[in-house]
């Protein structure tokens, strides 16, 4: 390459700022289990989860007809206590466990908004076991070594995308252990 050439190249990168390390900095800047993307539940536009970077992750795999249903209401309350803290709840309504979840997207999300007033992210129906799981809840369970047993089922996910916990089905989200590592999580 000539010199000219080599200089005015070199130019371009201090004019713009750009450095090989600032460029790995801002793909590292997201933790690998976060680095997908779901559509959303409600219209369906696809949502990258590295928009939760830095906030704590409560991951719940969700069922509108399934005995455990109710824990929608708990699950809204924590988000709406903790969320300016950093914590984020993500819904993944699954059909995987006793078809309790056969509606469609609009369905699920018109009952989640209109029987418990739903308003953290929701994300359009998958599968969190099997040959056909989502790819986060595949890492979820590879970091964990746990598949989740039935409907809400929950992982716990640091600021730093570290897998903190698996939840049974039956810890509700005022669950003792479950409020202190969630509040431990957050204070770190």
């Amino acid at each position: 390459m000539n010199s000219k050439l080599i200089l005015g190249l070199a130019s371009l990168v201090l004019m713009t700022g750009f450095s090989g390390s600032a460029f790995a900095d801002s793909t590292e800047a997201c933790p690998a289990i976060l680095q997908h993307t779901f559509n959303r539940l409600q219209d369906d536009s696809p949502q990258n989860l590295c928009q939760y970077k830095g906030k704590v992750a409560l991951v719940v795999n969700t069922a509108s007809y399934c005995g455990f249903t109710s824990q929608y209401e708990g699950l809204e309350k924590m988000y709406a206590k903790y969320a300016d803290k950093g914590l984020v709840v993500l819904g993944f309504p699954s059909n995987d466990f006793g078809k309790q979840e056969p509606g469609s997207s609009k369905e699920i999300a018109d009952f989640c908004f209109n029987t418990y007033g739903v308003k953290f992210p929701m994300f359009a129906k998958s599968s969190v076991r099997g040959d056909q799981v989502n790819p986060l809840h595949a890492e979820l369970i590879k970091a964990t070594g746990t598949t989740p047993k039935w409907n809400f089922y929950k992982y716990l996910i640091d600021r730093k995308g570290n897998v903190v916990e698996a939840y049974s089905s039956i810890t509700t989200p005022d669950d003792k252990k479950l409020v202190a590592d969630i509040e431990k999580a957050l204070a770190q």
